[in-house]
């Protein structure tokens, strides 16, 4: 090894770092190509070792052996996927472009190493003679071959490499026009069109002006949700808010430069390829097979069941908005940047709740206590702050995650917590890890602690104040935390079933579950205290603040509903010939009957969900799927009769939060309920009923 790659931090041995974290002080972008390249070799003499064992193929041989490979790798991907989300300035950028197409022809190497399904397949054939998570783990490699083309031919598995390549290089693409758009295209602002807009995000405006030397007097507004959001409830200059609206749904057609509509309709195109190649119609056939609800066509029924009701519920509210307006002057019809506007000063009206008088409740600081609370009373670990333990940037807090088991003090997990929107951060709340939980990384069963981030992007509050959250930042936090100990709380024996690699429509329950106990009294009373005083919200205000929040629901349920909806069509095309975008999604939203005054909350050139990964493409409805399981789930903890029932809260532990994907999620989901999930619960908690 050179002397420059022996001087390398991300090939350098971390155990003298506290809990072994990544040197991030020391990391720099031109590390992570020549680490990788040195990584992914050793990879392949791992696989070599497999294939060349003159013993015949074996459980421990094989299919063990194989979860255990990679872990330099891992380790060093941990970092750059992450970095590559959370802070990635413009030469970590150029790395991603240059490395997204030969990190994809990787894992076909992977996938096609020769010999190795074979070995793969035989022990596949005697899967019946183990136990549940055995079973489990032989079974999921063996489909992650089969779906990466393990049984292709020579030449269709390279033109599927190639395939898989140029999907990479595209949604790379993709995503990096979505955080350019959201992190340069600005819209300057004087502060008379900032009136009626809170003093947070008054300061973070003026802030992003000095930033960009925009000149005295200028406000500064980007594309970042957690700014434009807030503007359009409470700005009062409906030109301003009409401006600022449609720059934000052109995220991603913004320039002839970043046309992620001619991007998104090569993504369809080779995602088509991908699914006839394995014998699909199209991609939405492929990638829900291996989901819990299996076809499409079970997708359709629960939109198709959820979208009528939320129609009339959406109508409702427009008819209501538009009298209010009507009230005061308003002349003309309520447009989409007038919704989220209008919407408030009706829920104000009705349930007597102004941000201003709500939110100094709601400081961050106050409810990642609140979190932490819920985790404790919930699974019974504590938060630890080390706030001597630096991350890759001064905003993240690192945490030990620590409980008590027979007597003894125990470790549970590291947690890392990045709360704020900043530039060459991607836009959204997401849960991530660092190092996953396993106790398959050497023979001796080591158990690996698994290091996990919770990203959002909270508007930072001005310099000595506190940040201050909306109720919907809250439910926000919330649900990342419930990502973040589905990850925490894993407790399985291998890789590759570790955390929250399970079927993508069964990943969201543990989040959605989470987001139950913020709205619940019990939590409120405790944690929801004024910032400077330290006063409890009244109760009145609570009362309020509870039954303000199920305001709304249709607009809500509309703005999403139709993403999935829109999702669906694209991905059950079986072809992309003669398809303009933009054509599409407007005929599209007219066969839906869209309500008036809302748009998608993703439209197509800014859909990151399905065009900046595969991760959610024609996978959009696990939200709604999950609503469904969550629902019902949190009717067990009511059942109860106490939300913090101890026998209900282990079940969903062991049930739920730590069974990774040892066992079928539906299985999971019946050793906790009982039964099958069933979806009134989740239709009368959005007022559908």
């Amino acid at each position: 090894m050179s002397s420059s790659l022996q001087c390398n931090p991300l090939l350098s041995d971390w155990s003298s770092r506290p809990f072994s974290l990544p040197p991030f002080e020391l990391i720099e972008s031109k590390h992570f190509q020549p680490a990788i390249e040195i990584a992914q070799e050793k990879q392949l003499e791992e696989l070599e070792q497999i294939v060349n064992n003159p013993e015949d193929p074996t459980f421990g041989n094989t299919i063990v052996a194989f979860d255990r490979t990679g872990g330099l790798l891992s380790k060093i991907l941990g970092v750059y996927y992450n970095l590559g989300a959370s802070f990635a300035p413009p030469e970590l950028q150029a790395v991603q472009r240059e490395l997204a197409g030969p990190l994809a022809a990787f894992e076909s190497k992977i996938t096609t190493y020769p010999g190795l399904f074979e070995r793969i397949e035989s022990v596949y054939n005697t899967r019946d003679n183990f136990d549940t998570e055995d079973r489990r783990l032989i079974e999921r490699i063996h489909l992650d071959f089969v779906r990466q083309g393990a049984r292709f031919d020579k030449e269709t598995q390279q033109r599927y490499d190639q395939i898989v390549q140029e999907l990479a290089n595209l949604t790379t693409k993709f995503a990096q026009n979505v955080l350019a758009d959201e992190s340069d295209y600005t819209i300057e602002l004087t502060e008379a069109e900032l009136d009626g807009c809170s003093a947070d995000i008054i300061a973070s405006a003026r802030e992003n002006a000095v930033e960009r030397n925009a000149g005295e007097g200028v406000y500064v507004i980007t594309l970042s949700r957690s700014m434009v959001e807030p503007f359009l409830t409470f700005a009062n200059n409906r030109e301003a808010r009409k401006r600022v609206f449609e720059a934000f749904v052109s995220r991603g057609e913004l320039s002839p430069e970043r046309d992620n509509n001619q991007i998104a309709k090569k993504i369809l195109a080779l995602r088509i390829e991908q699914a006839k190649t394995h014998g699909y119609d199209t991609f939405a056939d492929y990638q829900i097979s291996d989901t819990m609800a299996k076809t499409p066509k079970a997708v359709s029924e629960l939109l198709d069941r959820v979208w009528a009701p939320a129609k009339v519920a959406a109508n409702r509210e427009h008819q209501a908005l538009e009298e209010h307006a009507s009230s005061i002057g308003h002349v003309g019809n309520v447009e989409a940047w007038d919704w989220r506007f209008y919407a408030e000063k009706v829920r104000q009206l009705r349930y007597d709740v102004h941000d201003a008088t709500v939110k100094p409740y709601f400081s961050l600081n106050r409810m990642v206590e609140a979190v932490f609370d819920v985790a404790n009373n919930l699974f019974g670990i504590r938060f630890i702050e080390r706030p001597d333990i630096k991350a890759y940037h001064a905003d993240v807090k690192v945490y030990e995650v620590r409980e008590t088991v027979d007597g003894q003090d125990k470790l549970v997990a590291i947690f890392l917590h990045d709360n704020f929107s900043r530039k060459f951060k991607r836009g959204g709340a997401w849960m991530s890890a660092f190092r996953t939980q396993s106790r398959n990384v050497d023979e001796k069963g080591t158990h690996v602690i698994p290091v996990i981030i919770n990203n959002n992007n909270f508007v930072k509050g001005a310099k000595n104040e506190p940040t201050l959250l909306s109720f919907i930042d809250c439910i926000t936090l919330f649900h990342e935390f419930g990502h973040g100990c589905h990850g925490m709380l894993s407790n399985v024996k291998y890789n590759r079933l570790a955390g929250t690699a399970v079927l993508r429509d069964f990943v969201e329950l543990p989040s959605q579950l989470m987001e139950h106990w913020v709205s619940e009294p019990q939590v409120l009373q405790k944690h929801a205290r004024h910032y400077s005083t330290n006063e409890p919200m009244p109760q009145d205000l609570l009362d309020k603040v509870k039954a303000a929040a199920k305001f709304g629901q249709g607009f809500g349920t509309v703005e999403y509903t139709a993403c999935a909806l829109m999702d669906q069509k694209l991905h059950q095309l079986p072809s992309v010939e003669g398809l303009d975008m933009l054509e599409f999604e407007k005929k599209e939203l007219a066969n839906l009957d869209m309500p008036k005054g809302i748009v998608m909350r993703h439209r197509i050139p800014h859909f990151a969900h399905l065009f900046a990964s595969s991760g959610y493409a024609s996978l959009y409805y696990v939200y709604l799927w999950a609503e469904v399981l969550d629902a019902d789930a949190f009717d067990a903890f009511l059942e109860a009769g106490n939300i913090f029932d101890k026998k209900t809260a282990q079940s969903a532990r062991d049930t739920i939060y730590s069974t990774g994907n040892s066992i079928h999620p539906m299985d999971a989901y019946r050793l906790f309920r009982g039964r099958d999930p069933i979806i009134e619960p989740m239709l009368k908690k959005k007022g559908l009923l």
